[in-house]
Protein backbone atom coordinates (compact mmCIF):
# COMPACT_ATOMS: atom_id res chain seq x y z
CA UNK A 1 0.00 0.00 0.00
CA UNK A 2 1.17 3.62 -0.87
CA UNK A 3 1.91 5.52 2.09
CA UNK A 4 -0.81 8.61 2.44
CA UNK A 5 0.49 11.82 1.99
CA UNK A 6 0.64 14.90 4.42
CA UNK A 7 0.82 18.02 2.46
CA UNK A 8 0.63 21.72 4.73
CA UNK A 9 -0.60 24.74 1.96
CA UNK A 10 0.48 28.03 2.04
CA UNK A 11 -1.91 29.95 0.56
CA UNK A 12 0.39 33.60 -0.91
CA UNK A 13 -1.11 36.84 -0.76
CA UNK A 14 1.51 39.37 -2.58
CA UNK A 15 4.36 37.45 -0.96
CA UNK A 16 2.91 36.44 2.05
CA UNK A 17 1.14 33.47 3.58
CA UNK A 18 -2.19 34.48 4.64
CA UNK A 19 -5.42 32.13 6.33
CA UNK A 20 -9.11 33.20 6.30
CA UNK A 21 -12.38 30.79 5.91
CA UNK A 22 -13.87 30.39 2.82
CA UNK A 23 -11.23 32.52 0.90
CA UNK A 24 -12.39 35.88 3.21
CA UNK A 25 -11.07 37.70 6.35
CA UNK A 26 -7.67 37.16 5.24
CA UNK A 27 -4.63 37.05 8.33
CA UNK A 28 -1.06 37.13 8.12
CA UNK A 29 0.37 33.86 8.75
CA UNK A 30 4.30 34.65 7.78
CA UNK A 31 6.84 34.80 5.38
CA UNK A 32 6.59 31.46 2.79
CA UNK A 33 10.17 30.26 2.66
CA UNK A 34 10.32 30.72 5.97
CA UNK A 35 7.23 28.55 6.95
CA UNK A 36 8.42 25.98 4.46
CA UNK A 37 11.05 25.13 5.32
CA UNK A 38 10.13 24.40 8.95
CA UNK A 39 7.41 22.51 7.27
CA UNK A 40 10.10 20.34 5.35
CA UNK A 41 12.36 19.68 8.31
CA UNK A 42 9.22 18.85 10.28
CA UNK A 43 8.50 15.64 8.05
CA UNK A 44 6.42 17.05 5.50
CA UNK A 45 5.69 15.09 2.42
CA UNK A 46 5.13 18.17 0.02
CA UNK A 47 4.65 21.59 0.35
CA UNK A 48 1.96 23.29 -2.01
CA UNK A 49 1.65 26.94 -2.61
CA UNK A 50 -1.38 28.72 -3.73
CA UNK A 51 -1.11 32.03 -5.20
CA UNK A 52 -4.37 33.43 -4.20
CA UNK A 53 -3.67 36.89 -5.70
CA UNK A 54 -2.28 35.80 -8.82
CA UNK A 55 -2.47 38.60 -10.87
CA UNK A 56 0.26 39.60 -13.84
CA UNK A 57 1.47 42.08 -11.34
CA UNK A 58 2.16 39.16 -8.53
CA UNK A 59 3.58 36.71 -10.89
CA UNK A 60 7.08 37.65 -10.13
CA UNK A 61 6.93 37.97 -6.66
CA UNK A 62 5.82 34.47 -6.76
CA UNK A 63 8.68 32.99 -9.05
CA UNK A 64 10.79 34.79 -6.50
CA UNK A 65 8.88 32.99 -3.43
CA UNK A 66 9.53 29.63 -5.40
CA UNK A 67 13.19 30.06 -6.58
CA UNK A 68 14.02 30.65 -3.13
CA UNK A 69 11.88 28.11 -1.45
CA UNK A 70 13.13 25.63 -3.82
CA UNK A 71 16.78 26.02 -2.25
CA UNK A 72 15.52 25.53 1.45
CA UNK A 73 12.81 23.00 1.04
CA UNK A 74 13.75 19.27 -0.08
CA UNK A 75 10.54 18.24 -0.37
CA UNK A 76 8.26 18.37 -3.37
CA UNK A 77 6.47 22.00 -3.96
CA UNK A 78 3.40 21.96 -5.89
CA UNK A 79 2.54 25.60 -6.86
CA UNK A 80 -1.03 27.13 -8.09
CA UNK A 81 -2.85 30.23 -8.84
CA UNK A 82 -3.40 32.10 -11.83
CA UNK A 83 -1.75 29.48 -14.18
CA UNK A 84 -3.50 30.06 -17.54
CA UNK A 85 -1.07 29.12 -20.25
CA UNK A 86 1.94 26.45 -21.29
CA UNK A 87 4.77 29.54 -20.66
CA UNK A 88 3.41 29.89 -16.84
CA UNK A 89 3.95 26.23 -16.23
CA UNK A 90 7.02 26.08 -17.99
CA UNK A 91 8.37 29.15 -15.86
CA UNK A 92 6.91 28.10 -12.31
CA UNK A 93 8.66 24.50 -13.28
CA UNK A 94 12.00 26.25 -14.43
CA UNK A 95 11.69 28.32 -10.97
CA UNK A 96 11.67 24.99 -8.74
CA UNK A 97 8.16 24.07 -8.60
CA UNK A 98 8.28 19.84 -8.89
CA UNK A 99 4.08 20.39 -10.27
CA UNK A 100 1.73 22.82 -11.04
CA UNK A 101 -1.88 22.87 -10.37
CA UNK A 102 -4.26 24.73 -12.77
CA UNK A 103 -7.62 25.07 -11.40
CA UNK A 104 -9.86 27.92 -13.09
CA UNK A 105 -7.94 27.77 -16.38
CA UNK A 106 -8.41 23.96 -16.90
CA UNK A 107 -12.10 24.74 -16.97
CA UNK A 108 -11.70 27.52 -19.51
CA UNK A 109 -9.63 25.24 -21.98
CA UNK A 110 -9.39 21.35 -20.76
CA UNK A 111 -6.81 21.03 -23.68
CA UNK A 112 -4.46 23.05 -21.32
CA UNK A 113 -4.25 19.71 -19.33
CA UNK A 114 -3.87 17.47 -22.22
CA UNK A 115 -1.74 19.97 -23.94
CA UNK A 116 0.74 20.29 -20.33
CA UNK A 117 0.34 16.98 -19.66
CA UNK A 118 2.00 15.77 -23.11
CA UNK A 119 4.41 18.43 -22.12
CA UNK A 120 5.78 18.06 -18.98
CA UNK A 121 4.39 14.57 -17.56
CA UNK A 122 1.30 14.26 -16.25
CA UNK A 123 3.80 13.26 -12.67
CA UNK A 124 3.95 17.65 -13.18
CA UNK A 125 0.28 18.40 -13.47
CA UNK A 126 -1.96 18.62 -10.76
CA UNK A 127 -5.92 19.82 -11.52
CA UNK A 128 -7.15 21.48 -8.43
CA UNK A 129 -11.32 21.12 -8.35
CA UNK A 130 -13.77 23.32 -5.85
CA UNK A 131 -16.98 22.09 -5.44
CA UNK A 132 -20.04 22.70 -3.50
CA UNK A 133 -23.07 20.20 -2.87
CA UNK A 134 -25.79 21.39 -4.60
CA UNK A 135 -28.08 17.92 -4.26
CA UNK A 136 -28.12 14.19 -2.52
CA UNK A 137 -24.31 13.08 -3.52
CA UNK A 138 -24.21 15.63 -6.10
CA UNK A 139 -21.14 17.78 -6.30
CA UNK A 140 -20.99 21.38 -9.11
CA UNK A 141 -17.83 22.77 -10.38
CA UNK A 142 -16.28 26.09 -8.69
CA UNK A 143 -13.93 28.58 -10.33
CA UNK A 144 -12.25 31.62 -9.04
CA UNK A 145 -11.66 30.41 -5.87
CA UNK A 146 -14.97 28.85 -4.76
CA UNK A 147 -17.18 32.17 -6.03
CA UNK A 148 -17.85 31.16 -9.81
CA UNK A 149 -20.42 27.93 -10.35
CA UNK A 150 -19.84 26.57 -13.79
CA UNK A 151 -22.45 24.27 -14.10
CA UNK A 152 -20.24 20.84 -14.36
CA UNK A 153 -20.85 18.22 -12.30
CA UNK A 154 -17.87 17.38 -10.31
CA UNK A 155 -17.75 13.11 -10.77
CA UNK A 156 -18.15 13.58 -14.50
CA UNK A 157 -15.77 16.77 -15.09
CA UNK A 158 -12.95 15.18 -12.98
CA UNK A 159 -13.19 11.70 -14.84
CA UNK A 160 -12.72 14.65 -17.93
CA UNK A 161 -9.50 15.31 -16.44
CA UNK A 162 -8.15 12.06 -15.73
CA UNK A 163 -8.74 11.58 -19.31
CA UNK A 164 -6.81 14.53 -20.53
CA UNK A 165 -3.89 13.31 -18.91
CA UNK A 166 -4.00 15.16 -14.61
CA UNK A 167 -1.79 13.07 -12.73
CA UNK A 168 -3.39 14.20 -9.65
CA UNK A 169 -6.53 16.05 -8.00
CA UNK A 170 -6.67 18.69 -5.68
CA UNK A 171 -10.68 18.05 -4.23
CA UNK A 172 -11.37 21.21 -2.02
CA UNK A 173 -14.56 21.32 -0.60
CA UNK A 174 -15.54 24.98 -0.10
CA UNK A 175 -18.16 23.74 1.85
CA UNK A 176 -15.78 22.62 4.40
CA UNK A 177 -12.93 25.12 3.31
CA UNK A 178 -11.68 26.84 6.47
CA UNK A 179 -14.50 25.55 8.91
CA UNK A 180 -12.29 22.95 10.56
CA UNK A 181 -15.11 20.31 10.98
CA UNK A 182 -13.92 17.62 9.16
CA UNK A 183 -12.85 16.72 5.13
CA UNK A 184 -15.89 16.05 2.81
CA UNK A 185 -15.79 12.53 3.23
CA UNK A 186 -18.89 11.66 1.10
CA UNK A 187 -17.44 13.30 -2.07
CA UNK A 188 -14.41 11.86 -1.32
CA UNK A 189 -15.28 8.66 -0.92
CA UNK A 190 -18.19 9.07 -4.32
CA UNK A 191 -15.21 10.32 -6.23
CA UNK A 192 -12.78 8.09 -5.66
CA UNK A 193 -15.14 5.00 -7.10
CA UNK A 194 -14.68 6.66 -10.30
CA UNK A 195 -10.96 7.55 -10.93
CA UNK A 196 -7.78 5.69 -10.53
CA UNK A 197 -4.70 8.45 -10.38
CA UNK A 198 -4.48 9.98 -6.50
CA UNK A 199 -6.85 12.61 -5.18
CA UNK A 200 -5.48 15.36 -2.54
CA UNK A 201 -8.19 16.07 0.07
CA UNK A 202 -8.47 19.54 0.74
CA UNK A 203 -10.95 22.14 2.97
CA UNK A 204 -11.75 21.52 6.45
CA UNK A 205 -9.42 20.09 8.16
CA UNK A 206 -9.25 20.97 11.91
CA UNK A 207 -8.89 17.64 14.36
CA UNK A 208 -6.34 14.69 13.55
CA UNK A 209 -8.87 12.64 13.50
CA UNK A 210 -10.26 14.27 10.64
CA UNK A 211 -7.22 13.56 8.63
CA UNK A 212 -7.67 10.13 9.20
CA UNK A 213 -11.03 9.66 8.29
CA UNK A 214 -10.23 11.22 4.60
CA UNK A 215 -7.63 8.63 4.53
CA UNK A 216 -9.84 5.38 6.09
CA UNK A 217 -13.42 6.84 5.16
CA UNK A 218 -13.10 9.37 2.44
CA UNK A 219 -10.12 6.80 0.51
CA UNK A 220 -8.17 10.25 -0.32
CA UNK A 221 -4.02 9.77 -1.17
CA UNK A 222 -3.03 12.73 0.25
CA UNK A 223 -4.44 15.36 2.79
CA UNK A 224 -3.71 19.10 2.24
CA UNK A 225 -3.62 20.95 5.57
CA UNK A 226 -3.46 24.35 6.46
CA UNK A 227 -4.81 26.41 9.51
CA UNK A 228 -4.10 23.61 12.07
CA UNK A 229 -0.16 23.79 11.18
CA UNK A 230 -0.05 27.85 10.56
CA UNK A 231 -1.30 27.99 14.38
CA UNK A 232 0.77 25.50 16.01
CA UNK A 233 -2.82 23.56 16.98
CA UNK A 234 -0.49 20.43 15.50
CA UNK A 235 3.10 19.74 14.64
CA UNK A 236 3.22 17.45 11.63
CA UNK A 237 4.71 14.84 13.59
CA UNK A 238 2.02 14.81 15.91
CA UNK A 239 -0.42 13.72 12.73
CA UNK A 240 2.23 11.33 11.41
CA UNK A 241 2.19 9.52 15.42
CA UNK A 242 -1.61 9.83 15.70
CA UNK A 243 -2.48 8.34 12.01
CA UNK A 244 0.52 5.19 13.07
CA UNK A 245 -1.39 4.56 16.08
CA UNK A 246 -4.66 4.27 13.86
CA UNK A 247 -3.14 1.93 11.27
CA UNK A 248 -2.55 4.33 8.26
CA UNK A 249 0.17 4.17 6.07
CA UNK A 250 2.64 7.35 6.58
CA UNK A 251 6.22 8.16 6.05
CA UNK A 252 8.31 8.49 8.40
Amino acid sequence: MLAKRIIPCLDIDKGRVVKGINFEDLIDAGDPVEIAKKYSEDGADEITFLDISASNENRSIMIETIEKAADMVFVPLTVGGGVRKIDDIRSLLLAGADKVSINTAAVSEPELVKNASKKFGSQCIVVAVDIKLVGTKSWEVFTHGGRKPTGLDAIEWIKKMENLGAGEILLTSMDKDGTKDGYDLSALQSISEWIKIPIIASGGAGKLEHIKDAFQIGNADAALCASIFHFGEYSIKDVKDYLIKNDVVVRT
